[in-house]
């Protein structure tokens, strides 16, 4: 058979992700702060989009301020060329130029569009608020190594160390490879290191538990060869061993106890009372409120809803004055993004409400009774009864929240695997499973009391719940709850 090229037309049909639609998933999943980002970068880029604010219209000082499409152009082509002179400039450069610039256009400062201002260690966050926030754990070590009188290369040494403390206090950092980075020796590091383990707070730059817990009883003058014996046996105090602890520390039942107390009187993260980056707390996306008749209205927070408008005025002003091709494109550009984002946005709102709308109907009896009651839910179930598609609903639930009656949850809370039942009855949640497990653990008060795992096993199931050791195990471990042989000694033990 012999080859040869030839042309043919072929018809088909295929699905096709354009730029704007990849966009429109991406603004599905993203948490409301993600939106507000996005939104701020449009804004720049958009001279057609504004923020609504209320019902007031454009003002006509703003038309009268705004540039021809021609000078937009321009002046977008001077501003990229600025941006790159700035880049290579220093900060004060830029400050300098900034307030140069600012008094050449009006003949003096307009300090109202500059920064926070602040030195350079706080940037954005102003002279006041360096003042009132909490110091860090860093900055607290750095203003006592400022006064420990160390050489200038051992306050090297220091400072990479102290950058090597976590947020608990703890040294992050092996000293041979700090040694090796720095081209020193180890013996100066680990002296250094004694130096830093000396300042406030009591056990900070500690290596692990141990090495904390010793400090803090050097310096209070307790440490002894018992105790000694103790901190080198810390899994064995966990698991109660008292026995053993006993025979190991060479003390009898009232010393051994008094070393407990005292382990217990110290700070195992010594950092934690220091502050930290500041925790920015979550805005729910939905409210969900009890209405008459025990019916559920669920609701957006208008609060996190971005609320962006075109500016018809100017539009139909640069459309008159564009005059050339470029500038034809870029306003038709423009318009078309615009509509494609408010498009977009409200999208987005009714999706997260349709999905959220039937999630509190398919979990109504966790809003009305509690975790106990919260049913098995799946993706696939929300999706088929709401017309969507899967992935459309994991995006939507992805870094969403719900404010109920019974706190702030995200919407993936919600979706919980499902225990079969006994009795052929409902299945029922994990969540409701676990919280029964935690609930007959609690009831526990003597040592008779506590209930081996395969005794949690026959009480489900005297309950109608379907469940394997194992998994009662693993859900036990996930809540961080002893095995019944440690709290059967946790009971044992005088208080």
């Amino acid at each position: 058979m012999a080859l040869s090229a030839r042309l043919e037309i072929r018809q088909g049909q295929g699905l096709v992700i354009t730029p704007q639609l990849q966009q429109a998933i991406k603004l599905l999943q993203m948490s409301n702060l993600e939106v507000e980002a996005f939104i701020d970068a449009e804004l720049e880029r958009n001279p057609l989009l504004q923020r609504e604010e209320g019902d007031n219209e454009p003002s006509e000082t703003a038309e009268a301020e705004a540039p021809d499409v021609s000078e937009h152009t321009a002046d977008a082509e001077a501003r990229a060329d600025l941006d790159a002179t700035h880049d290579e400039a220093s900060p004060g450069e830029r400050a300098t130029g900034d307030a140069e610039g600012a008094a050449d256009a009006g003949g003096a400062i307009d300090w109202s569009k500059a920064g926070s201002g602040g030195s350079f260690d706080h940037d954005g966050e102003g002279f006041e608020g360096a003042l009132t926030r909490e110091p860090t754990l860093a900055e607290h070590l750095q203003a006592q190594l400022a006064a420990s009188g160390l050489s200038p290369m051992e306050t090297v040494i220091a400072g990479v160390l102290i950058d090597a403390v976590d947020e608990g206090g703890y040294l992050r950092a092996e000293l041979p490879d700090v040694a090796q980075r720095l081209g020193c020796d180890e013996a100066v590091v680990e002296k250094v290191l004694g130096v830093i383990q000396g300042f406030d707070p009591v056990g900070v730059a500690a290596r692990d538990v141990r090495e904390c817990l010793m400090i803090q009883l050097k310096d209070r003058n307790r440490y002894d060869p018992a105790i000694a014996a103790l901190l080198d046996n810390l899994p064995l105090l966990a698991r109660r061993d008292l026995a053993s602890l006993r025979k190991i520390c060479g003390v009898d039942d009232d010393d051994l106890r008094e070393m407990i107390a005292e382990i217990r009187g110290l700070t195992p993260r010594p950092g934690a009372a220091f502050g930290g980056e500041p925790v920015s707390p979550v805005a729910p996306d939905v409210f969900v409120r009890e209405g008459p008749g025990g019916l559920w209205n669920v609701e957006l927070n208008s609060d996190t809803l971005p609320r962006i408008l075109m500016d018809q005025r100017y539009h139909a002003r640069v459309s008159g004055q564009s005059k050339t091709d470029q500038e034809k494109t870029f306003i038709s550009d423009c318009v078309a993004q615009a509509n494609w984002l408010m498009k977009s946005l409200d999208q987005r709102a009714r999706t997260i409400l349709k999905v959220s709308s039937e999630i509190v109907r398919q979990q109504d009896a966790f809003l009305a009774y509690g975790v106990q009651h919260l049913r098995p839910l799946n993706l696939k179930t929300v999706a088929d009864a709401i017309g969507m598609h899967e992935s459309t609903v994991s995006r939507v639930t992805s870094n969403k929240y719900l404010a109920t009656p019974r706190g702030v949850f995200e919407m993936k809370f919600f979706f919980t695997s499902a225990i079969a039942s006994s009795e052929g009855g409902e299945a029922h949640s994990a969540e409701s499973v676990r919280d029964r497990i935690r609930k007959l653990i609690e009831s526990e008060s003597r040592e008779a009391d506590v209930h081996s795992d395969d005794a949690i096993v026959d009480l489900l199931k005297g309950s109608g719940i379907d469940i394997a050791r194992r998994t009662v195990a693993k859900y036990r471990e996930a809540m961080r709850i002893p095995s019944s042989v440690d709290r059967r000694r946790m009971l044992k033990e005088p208080a």
